[in-house]
């Protein structure tokens, strides 16, 4: 086996278990132990695994640290937007919309070219787009409550109390991972909040892009069975066949 190949067989291996120690991949693979550490130091340049103490974590694994705000509007640019022009066009007029927290629903919010909608969004930022379009037939309505600064959007009994009173045609949402059926997040509150929402509308779509997918979180807030429809880019046919076992998924 060359390196190339040893390369590709520890991938998957990390893939398929998580995290595996050093003394895992020698015996699996006959090298050395400076071997498994110039390898792991290799892939993790790569950006293909995440090298920790006495050996490797998957970049599939779950996530210790929630990505901010910030940081999300820096990654998977160009799958987001495609998503967004797909969740546009399922958009009707007159409708009424919850938009969920996340900087792919954002891009949503900047594809939206609907005259006569109404729009109910828990998240500053997509509200903040929105405003601007403002007028008699264009109707933008921010739910208050506890804001969470990492997502900045607005959870909690507030929040929910709102909720509870509304109805919605149509909700789009996302979310930080996918393992199976189960969908996730990093914190219950902004989980519970959008699972309440998702109770009262008629047709639910999660914005995905292909590199959630099989990704972990702390809180699982409902699952893609439940759903009208999955959104997602063309980047990765394996990944867009593991959400097809759950849901149908949009993706052109």
């Amino acid at each position: 086996m060359n390196k190339s190949q040893r390369h590709e067989e520890l991938i998957k291996l990390v893939n398929k278990k998580g995290t595996v120690r050093i003394s895992e991949i020698m015996e699996s693979f006959g090298v050395t132990d400076m071997t498994v550490r110039r390898d792991l130091i290799e892939l993790e340049e790569q950006g293909l695994l995440k090298k920790i103490h006495g050996g490797a974590r998957s970049n599939s694994a779950f996530q210790y640290r929630e990505i901010s705000h910030k940081e999300k509007h820096t990654l998977n640019i160009a799958e987001k937007r495609y998503i967004a022009k797909l969740a546009a066009n399922l958009i009707e007029e007159g409708d009424t919309v919850f938009l969920g927290p996340g900087t792919t629903v954002e891009s949503l919010a900047e594809e939206i070219n609907n005259q006569q909608l109404s729009v109910v969004t828990n998240c500053l930022p997509v509200f903040n787009i929105l405003q601007k379009r403002k007028s008699e037939t264009f109707k933008v309505f921010l739910l208050g409550g506890e804001m969470r600064p990492v997502t900045e959007s607005f959870v909690g009994e507030v929040t929910n109390t709102s909720l509870e009173k509304m109805h919605f045609s149509k909700m789009f949402f996302s979310a930080n991972g996918t393992r199976e059926d189960d969908i996730m997040t990093s914190t219950v509150e902004e989980g519970y909040t959008q699972r309440l929402a998702l109770t009262r509308t008629v047709e639910q779509y999660l914005l995905l892009d292909s590199s959630k997918v099989g990704k972990e979180d702390f809180s699982v807030f409902c699952q893609l069975s439940q759903l009208t429809a999955v959104i997602s880019d063309q980047n990765d046919d394996e990944k867009t066949a593991q959400l097809a076992k759950w849901a149908e998924v949009i993706n052109t």
